[in-house]
């Protein structure tokens, strides 16, 4: 439910050819700020700094329907925001959209009935010493927008929201936080100026409303974002200029980060966790650290995550993913910048209160302390029915060294069953052997790289042979192509015309967007092309489309389409 990825277009840059390192060890924050700086105050950088690691209750009370059940999720219960906490979550934003639960101008009343169950599920969670966060959530693209063309209209029905907001949790406890508005932006604005003239209006009003307003509140730290929740440094520049004319000490400033774009949603070949990726990582994260910790304002990043989550959570590679969330949590702890994971049900499961991917939450966990070790790959393929090769993996070791290498419960002989030089690790052909002896195809054994800390690294040895596609007639509506991935997992895929040129959406690139525009089924055995695809596929045309494997393989393809008719067939 979130839409993100159109507008990080402009976040692809080029292939910079760096080599993935650790992160540095920083200096440790003074707290202190220039002259004529805003700075937080100590209580405030110590809450927030309580507050890592946080999650959010994603499409839930921020949906846009008729109740929190409306996007899929089960109404939320103690037991949950119990199990959230056991987790080792020490926060938690719930996201609250308050549109269709509003009246009419001018009282713009909310639903007493909306507004009991938004604080019955706060006070559960702060009863289970949770920090909770809440805040005026889709309403930013359902009416705030609007703040350009509808000013006097819009900033009275946002002065009512967070009018009532703020008396019914006037008296709350400390630990509750507000954050004015989520990922706000202007539609019909003027530009940049009028943009950070109008986000300086909304948080100075939200503020100024909620001082006013007494009790707790007259010291609750309040959140404000960036427009767009952006961390692009003129946007965060635009929020220093705000907190230096507020002049409060219990302020905390909020953005929202999911990775390189092209990584994030896996477009334009950005398959892996490569040094561009890391780079976009990095300079954010400095930036926040250089504009804001280092001058004593704490930092919430309010939402992470990758884009591609939105559609499933296997647009990313397992190891790739696995990397991202390890070094983010890793620098984002150097940098002292608190971070809230974004889940709207796809990570923990809120009716079995278990993690859909364990191996993510075990990444996930270890980043909040240590520096684990990770590798080049979490895949070594060998293909069926020929002798392997030895195989050589990289090791990020980040600090760490290789203690041993289980296999089930069987733990490998070093100079044997395997060597480590350095940080390359080299499984001997005898070893790969033995372990897929079975000859069936995928996953034939799963060796657990064990370190000197942190989570271990698991390396999937995998038997495969190069998968097949077969001839297929569908519509532009989709196309469904047979295919035998046999041990084999998708990357990518590319489509061009015959003389070359890009085809599908997003023709800047040759390699279209996974999941968007096309999509494996592994259990069913299929690849399918989305309607997107040939929404921007020339009629008559013909597409070359060449599909990556992770094992390096390659498969080409033909398409033709034929007004709304379509068929495809290999090419030999």
């Amino acid at each position: 439910m979130k839409s993100r990825a159109r507008r990080f277009l402009t976040a692809l840059a080029l292939f910079l050819g760096l080599a993935v390192v650790p992160p540095p060890a920083l200096a440790a924050d003074t707290g202190t700020a220039e002259a004529g700086k805003p700075a937080g105050s100590a209580s405030a950088r110590s809450a927030v700094a309580a507050m890592q690691p946080g999650w959010n209750l994603g499409n839930t009370l921020d949906s846009t329907g008729a109740d929190e059940t409306s996007w899929g999720n089960p109404r939320v219960t103690r037991e949950l925001l119990r199990s959230v906490r056991a987790q080792g979550f020490k926060s938690i934003r719930i996201p609250v959209t308050w549109s269709r639960h509003q009246g009419a101008a001018p009282s713009y009343t909310v639903d007493p009935a909306y507004l009991a169950r938004v604080k019955e599920v706060v006070d559960w969670a702060l009863d289970e010493d949770l920090y909770v966060l809440i805040n005026v959530h889709h309403d930013s693209w359902q009416w705030v927008m609007n703040l350009p063309t509808q000013h006097d209209a819009v900033l009275a029905r946002y002065t009512a929201t967070w009018t009532q907001i703020a008396e019914t949790f006037r008296d709350a406890p400390g630990k509750l936080l507000f954050e004015s508005v989520n990922e706000p932006y202007f539609d019909g604005s003027s530009g940049d100026a009028q943009n950070a003239e109008l986000m300086h209006e909304l948080n100075s009003t939200f503020h100024t409303l909620v001082r006013a307003s007494g009790g707790r509140n007259a010291t609750r730290l309040l959140v404000l974002p960036t427009l767009r929740s952006s961390p692009d440094q003129a946007r965060v520049d635009e929020l220093v200029d705000t907190f230096t004319a507020l002049d409060d000490p219990n302020l905390v400033a909020t953005i929202h980060y999911y990775g390189f774009w092209p990584f994030s949603v896996n477009i334009a070949g950005y398959t892996r966790f490569d040094a561009t990726t890391q780079k976009d990582l990095t300079e954010t994260l400095d930036r926040l650290y250089n504009t804001f910790v280092a001058h004593g304002i704490p930092v919430i990043i309010g939402e992470y995550g990758l884009l591609g989550f939105d559609r499933s959570t296997g647009t990313i590679e397992q190891g790739e993913k696995l990397k991202f969330f390890e070094y983010l949590g890793n620098y984002a702890r150097l940098r002292q910048l608190t971070t809230m994971l974004w889940d709207n049900g796809q990570h923990f499961h809120r009716s079995e209160l278990r993690w859909n991917d364990p191996g993510l939450y075990r990444q996930l966990r270890s980043s909040w302390t240590v520096s684990s070790a990770t590798a080049a790959t979490d895949q070594v393929f060998v293909r069926k029915g020929q002798a392997p090769s030895d195989a050589r993996v990289a090791l990020n070791l980040n600090g760490n060294r290789l203690t041993s290498i289980v296999h089930g419960s069987k733990a490998l002989v070093r100079g044997r069953d395997y060597s480590v030089d350095g940080d390359q690790l080299t499984l001997p052909a005898a070893t790969l052997a033995r372990l897929t002896a079975s000859q069936e195809y995928g996953v034939n054994a799963v060796l657990s790289l064990r370190f000197s800390r942190g989570v271990p690294w698991d390396l999937n040895v995998i038997t495969y042979e190069a998968p097949t596609l077969t001839g297929a007639t569908g519509t532009t509506g989709s196309l469904v192509i047979p295919t035998a991935f046999r041990g084999d997992q998708l990357a990518t895929m590319e489509a061009v015309y015959a003389d070359g040129t890009n085809a599908g959406p997003q023709d800047w690139t040759s390699y279209k967007e996974f999941g968007y525009t096309f999509a494996p089924d592994y259990t069913a055995g299929k690849i399918t092309l989305q309607s997107v695809f040939f929404d921007a596929v020339r009629d008559g045309s013909t597409v070359t489309l060449t599909f990556h494997f992770w094992s390096g393989t390659t498969v080409k393809y033909r398409l033709t389409r034929s007004g709304t008719a379509v068929t495809g067939e290999p090419i030999a």
